[in-house]
Parts: C-alpha cells; sequence; structure tokens
C-alpha cells in the first residue's frame, strides 16, 4: 500500500484540514502521523452511574435515555408549538437524560439541528466528557455522543488517545474523536510499509517489541500491558537512536589522531601558579589532570566544563590556556557579552602579570586602531591570549597559531558562529575546545546536549566562600524591601535588581523593567543615591556607561534585565532583588544568586513574587530558599519545566526534537540506552555488519545528522 500518498485524502481531513496539520503539526503523510503520538490516555472501559458523577474527575463515560430537550433562543426557551423550528434563532440545546439512578444536564452550542434531530426522546446514547460545576449543579458541555453498541452498553471499552492540538485545528474540527479517526486511516495505509529500525538483536536482548506491534498499540491499545510495552519500545529506540549517533561520533573523533600533541605545561604555567594569591580546590587540580591529559593524547579535545557560579572557572580557564602557550600555541576566550568579555579580560590580565606573557581583548566597540593592533599581534603571534566576543569570529582575524579555544557560557554561540574558528587554524587541524556553563546542567540533559564531549566537573567551591541567605518576599513587604536596601548602602554596599526577560521582545516585560527603575528613583533620590539601569535595547555605549558606573561604585544600585547581567562580577554588590521571581526557573534564578556572595560580607538574595502564587511557583521558591546545591536545583527545574531551555528563556537546544521520551521522566531509559548504544559501538563502530544496517540507516535521516555540539567544524 502506498505509504507516501498525501494526508489530505485520507478519509475525514481533505485539502484545508491537511494544510492545517501541516502548518500546526508538521504533519505531511501517513507515515509522519503514525509517528504523532498520544500525550495521553482516557479510559473508556468502564461506565459510571449519574449519581455518582462529581465535577472534581477529569473526564467520565456514562449512559443515558434523552427524557426532555429544549432549545433555547436569547430570549428564552423556544415555544414547541408545532411550529417550524428556526434553527437560527436558536443559542443553545439542553438535554436532560437518566440512568434511572440520576439525571444530568448536557449543553450544545454547536450543531444544534443535528444533535436535536438525533436526541429525540426515549433514545439511549453513551455520552463521554469533562464534567463542570455551574450555578451548584453538575452539568456536561458538548460531551461526546455514541450509538450503543452490545460492546459499549457492556462497558467493553478501550484507552482512548488524546493528541497534541491547537486553537486552530480544534476550530477546523480536529477533535479528538475526528483525530482518532484519521489515525485509524493512516494505520491502515501505513503499517504494512513500516520496516523495523532495531536489529533482532537488540528486540531480542532488550525485551522489546516489534514496530508494527508498538505503533499500533500506541495509538490504539489493546490493553493496558499492551500500551506501556509500545510506550517502552518507541522511547527506548527514540533515545537509543540519539545516544547512537551522538557516541558514534565521539566514538570515531577519539581514535582520529588529528590534534595538536602539547606534551608540556610549559613555564608560564608554573609560574602562574606559584604566583596564585589562593591555592586550587581539589576539584579545579582534577579538572586541569583531565585536560591535560587531552591536550597531550594527540585527540582533539572536546571537553565540557560545569561548574557551579563561582566555582572557579576562570582560573580553569586561564592555566588551560598557559598549557596551550607554553607549547607554543595561541588560546582565544569567547564571552557572550562585551561586559563578561572585559570582566574576563580584567581578571586574566592579574594572573597574566606574572608570566610576561602578553593578552589582549577583541570586541564590538574596540576602536579601529586598536583592532589593527591586535590583528597585528594575533597574526604574528606576539598575543598569547585573546579574549573577546563574537568579534573574534570576523574575518579579518586571523591568528598565527590557535591551538585552543575556550568558549563561555555556551548556549549563547550557534555553532555556525564558533564554526568560523576552524578557518583560522594555520596547519588545519582543530583547537582543543573548552566549553564552559556556569548552568548546572541535570544529568539526562548533559548525556543529551552534551552528549558527544567529555564532561568534567567542578563540585567543590573555594574555602571561605559565605552561603546566600535566600528570603522571598510578596509585594505587600516592598517597603521593608526598601529600608532593608537602605540600610545595606548605608554600610557601603551595592545592591543589584533584576527583572526577568523572558522574550527579547516582549514588551510588558520592558514596562516592567521601566516603572520598577522609576519607582527606585522615587525610593532612592539623586544625588543621595545613584541608580544605573541596563538592558538590551540601550546602545552598547549606554550600557557599558551604566555598567561601569555600577561595577566602578559610582552607583549603589543596578537595575537591570537577567539576560544582560548574567555573569558580572561586584564583589561589593551584597543585595540581589530578583523581581516577579516565580516568573523564572530555578537554575536561573540559582545563576542569578550567584552574582552575589563573591565578597568578605554576608550576602542577601531577595525574591520578590507576587502575593498569589501558583503551587508550582511556591514550590520553585521554597527550593531557591531551602538549598544553594544548583546540580539539585536543575533537576527540579527539569522535572517540573522540562527540557525547553536551561537558562530559563525560550531555546530549542535539544539536537533532535523527542517525540515520545521525556528527558525529565525517562532518566533511567536514557542511561539504559546510552550504555547499550556504547556496547554496541563497541563491537562495531562503524555499523558495518549486516545485522547492523538498520541502525546505519535510521542514522542517515536528517534528523541525526544534527550539528556536532562540541565540535567548532
Amino acid at each position: 500500500m502506498q505509504t507516501d500518498l498525501e494526508i489530505q485524502f485520507l478519509p475525514g481531513v481533505g485539502p484545508r484540514r491537511a494544510r492545517l496539520l501541516k502548518e500546526e503539526l508538521g504533519l505531511v503523510s501517513p507515515s509522519d502521523l503514525i509517528r504523532f503520538y498520544p500525550f495521553r490516555y482516557v479510559d473508556r472501559s468502564s461506565i459510571t452511574p449519574i449519581a455518582s458523577i462529581t465535577s472534581d474527575v477529569a473526564y467520565v463515560q456514562f449512559r443515558g435515555r434523552v427524557i426532555t430537550r429544549q432549545l433555547m433562543t436569547a430570549t428564552g426557551p423556544l415555544p414547541q408549538d408545532g411550529q417550524p423550528i428556526r434553527f437560527n434563532t436558536v443559542k443553545r440545546l439542553i438535554v436532560v437524560v437518566t440512568d434511572g439512578g440520576g439525571q444530568m444536564e448536557l449543553v450544545f452550542f454547536k450543531a444544534i439541528k443535528w444533535m436535536y434531530e438525533k436526541m429525540t426522546v426515549g433514545s439511549e446514547f453513551l455520552f463521554f466528557g469533562k464534567p463542570q460545576s455551574f450555578n451548584g449543579k453538575i452539568n456536561f458541555v458538548h460531551p461526546e455522543v455514541d450509538n450503543l453498541t452490545r460492546d459499549n452498553f457492556e462497558g467493553v471499552g478501550v484507552l482512548t488517545g488524546v493528541y497534541p492540538s491547537t486553537e486552530k485545528l480544534r476550530n477546523a474540527g480536529l477533535t479528538d474523536k475526528v483525530m482518532q479517526k484519521i489515525m485509524a486511516a493512516a494505520l491502515q495505509t501505513a503499517l504494512p510499509s513500516v520496516k523495523e529500525t532495531l536489529p533482532a538483536y537488540v528486540l531480542k536482548e532488550k525485551g522489546l517489541c516489534d514496530l508494527r506491534f508498538a505503533l499500533k498499540n500506541i495509538h490504539f491499545p489493546k490493553d493496558a500491558y499492551s500500551l506501556e510495552k509500545a510506550r517502552y519500545r518507541l522511547k527506548f529506540e527514540e533515545l537509543f537512536l540519539l545516544q547512537l549517533s551522538l557516541l558514534k561520533a565521539r566514538y570515531h573523533r577519539s581514535r582520529a589522531e588529528n590534534g595538536i600533541v602539547m606534551p608540556s605545561v610549559g613555564a608560564a604555567f608554573n609560574r602562574c601558579y606559584e604566583h596564585l594569591p589562593f591555592g586550587l580546590t581539589g576539584a579545579q587540580k582534577r579538572v586541569i589532570k583531565e585536560i591535560r591529559e587531552d591536550m597531550r593524547s594527540g585527540r582533539q579535545m572536546n571537553r565540557l566544563l560545569q561548574g557551579d557560579v563561582g566555582s572557579g572557572k576562570t582560573m580553569v580557564a586561564v592555566l588551560t590556556a598557559l598549557i596551550a602557550a607554553g607549547n607554543g600555541y595561541q588560546a582565544c576566550i569567547m564571552a557572550p557579552t562585551e561586559v563578561l568579555a572585559r570582566q574576563h579580560y580584567r581578571n586574566i590580565q592579574k594572573y597574566l602579570a606574572p608570566t610576561g606573557l602578553k593578552s589582549a581583548i577583541l570586541t564590538g566597540s574596540s576602536k579601529a586602531a586598536e583592532r589593527r593592533e591586535v590583528d597585528e599581534g594575533l597574526r604574528n603571534g606576539e598575543i598569547s591570549l585573546i579574549v573577546g566576543t563574537h568579534a573574534l569570529l570576523e574575518e579579518p582575524v586571523v591568528f598565527k597559531n590557535l591551538g585552543l579555544a575556550i568558549i563561555d557560557e555556551q548556549h549563547r554561540f550557534g555553532v555556525e558562529q564558533r564554526s568560523r574558528l576552524w578557518s583560522k587554524t594555520t596547519d588545519g587541524r582543530p583547537p582543543h575546545v573548552l566549553v564552559m556553563t556556569a548552568t548546572p546542567i541535570p544529568r539526562t540533559l548533559a548525556m543529551t546536549f552534551y552528549g558527544d564531549l567529555d564532561t568534567s566537573v567542578i563540585d567543590e567551591m573555594p574555602p571561605g566562600r559565605k552561603p546566600v541567605d535566600t528570603r522571598s518576599a510578596g509585594e505587600s513587604k516592598r517597603l521593608a524591601l526598601y529600608n532593608f536596601m537602605a540600610s545595606q548602602i548605608e554600610k557601603g554596599r551595592q545592591v543589584f535588581v533584576v527583572y526577568p526577560l523572558i522574550f527579547e521582545s516582549e514588551k510588558m516585560d520592558y514596562k516592567n523593567l521601566e516603572l520598577g527603575y522609576e519607582d527606585i528613583v522615587k525610593a532612592f533620590p539623586f544625588p543621595k543615591y545613584k541608580t544605573a539601569i541596563v538592558h538590551g535595547k540601550q546602545s552598547s555605549a549606554d550600557k557599558d556607561f551604566n555598567m561601569s558606573a555600577f561595577v566602578e561604585g559610582r552607583a549603589q544600585i543596578l537595575v537591570a534585565t537577567s539576560v544582560i547581567e548574567v555573569g558580572v562580577d561586584v564583589p561589593n554588590a551584597s543585595v540581589r532583588v530578583s523581581e516577579s521571581a516565580e516568573r523564572v526557573g530555578l537554575s536561573q534564578l540559582h545563576q542569578l544568586r550567584g552574582r552575589v556572595g563573591r565578597g568578605s560580607e554576608k550576602s542577601y538574595c531577595i525574591l520578590m513574587t507576587g502575593d498569589k502564587l501558583s503551587k508550582e511557583s511556591r514550590r520553585r521558591i521554597e527550593l531557591m530558599c531551602a538549598t544553594e546545591n544548583g546540580f539539585e536545583l536543575a533537576e527540579e527545574d527539569l522535572k517540573m519545566r522540562g527540557p525547553g531551555d536551561l537558562e530559563g528563556t525560550q531555546q530549542s537546544g535539544l539536537p533532535i526534537s523527542l517525540s515520545i521520551a521525556s528527558l525529565a521522566k525517562d532518566g533511567m531509559i536514557l542511561s539504559d540506552a546510552r550504555n547499550y548504544a556504547s556496547t554496541v559501538l563497541e563491537k562495531d563502530p562503524s555499523l558495518s555488519s549486516p545485522e547492523n544496517e538498520c541502525l546505519k540507516n535510521e542514522l542517515r535521516k536528517s534528523k541525526y545528522q544534527s550539528k556536532d555540539y562540541s565540535k567548532i567544524s
């Protein structure tokens, strides 16, 4: 049978619905449809007595005989006087049914004429829907109506899938019931041609059902056991193929002898290490050892460095750059913002002072004369380490011998942007890559976002770092907050006030920011107090001026959006106020909190919320106040919010979109799939054996040809 026919030719679809299914859900063919899975199921196997129905249940099925039906107009009931009914004046139909033990009111606003003619007094039907309470009475609005058959009369029903939908689809009549009919037609068309995607040995060793059984029972389960078998098979397949694609790239790279060999640490490393004003933590030493092994292995390093805010990643980055310099190579550190690049540069200059090595900075605002000087220093090798933003990717920038690229806050750089660094090496060999993130990444996400990178974690904070006192307060405590801020400023401290920026273009976010800034200027008037403001709609010059005023202590309060200000290090800032904290994810709140507590004074993080919080928001705020463990918070954030984005702003991010598996819920399946993928590749690294041909074919599909997250090629 044809599987590639257009979706519009399936019964119940047609050209208009086909266009909507493509636009709204990306579904083009029957083959697409059968891989579009229900997100939940309702149990249609039991019939509930009407007298037992309450408004707090989700969905319920009951049977009933029609005892009255009443057409309602805008002015009241339509008289039933035998005159022809003008349905264009009717606003709704009210039907009352009974099962002998109780009565139930049903309300219909659509298809009134058809429903009125169908539901004659004395006729019996099976109803399914969501009960709701109106004026103290329970009723059903637009329940599904089925004719009684022997099967459903006896309550022999099935689990019924509910599919993801949109308002446009629902308005076009693509209800759950219609989707089920379309899905049945798609299965009949496409299922006979479905080929198994997993080898027979995988099915046997992992105890998986075959693909046709899984696809049939994920849509129309024979019973709960068959549904579970189908669901597990499809989740394992999805995660196994994803991990296989990631690990295959990593496996081949780890065996390719094309990396730059850096056999020694060099004198600059030793001089810097000897002059450090503090000792490294055990975690920092362990991570440097792991990096050192990569750099002298002869293979390109592709390593993810995770570490909480303040754990000492920058120090590790500097020492890694000095290993490159000690072997005659240049290093670059790329930061996501100019503010962060300049902060890195200031810190790095202190560390490099004893080494005699030359460093430089290059950003979008660098003057032409500066750029020429930097370009010349990079070309002739005089500059050993350069810190910069996206400006490093621009065409004129050419290195004499780039050996190491360190990328801070990796998720802010597109792979296409970073690929330009590849062309800046002279001998064609890829530079070593160290990706750093201060966002704690749950294990399941790390395996997926960065599945082809080696991972190092700095899981130890430097000694003497004081915990941040985290508290929450509602809007009614605003005056108390301002009094507390004033008392801290009197002690010579500074205050961050951060507004969430969920979307760059969202006007409400900027309106809140501007109104908040006005309130603070009123509460803390000039000249006694100076308040700076930084946000994305300012020019670079304005941002730099205001940020510098705060960093250098000329302003006591900084009002900013979280996207601009993350990463800024001001040791004298001891108070962080996070406005509308209930709108922000745990990981982002935790990262922002890490910007205080960097000096010797006690620091505070105040989470300002609305006075009415949802249960989930309250749980997030309570967790923030209870723990400073970033990884613990990240795991909870994943469970609550899903894997959309680690920062809290909306990004896609996943190497492929998952159709049925959940990174928040299926961590055990993911671990098992990854371990098994590793076992398969150990035996057959190129998947060239006949039994693995189907795996090789699957990995050729476009969704597995995603950009390599680790390489900059």
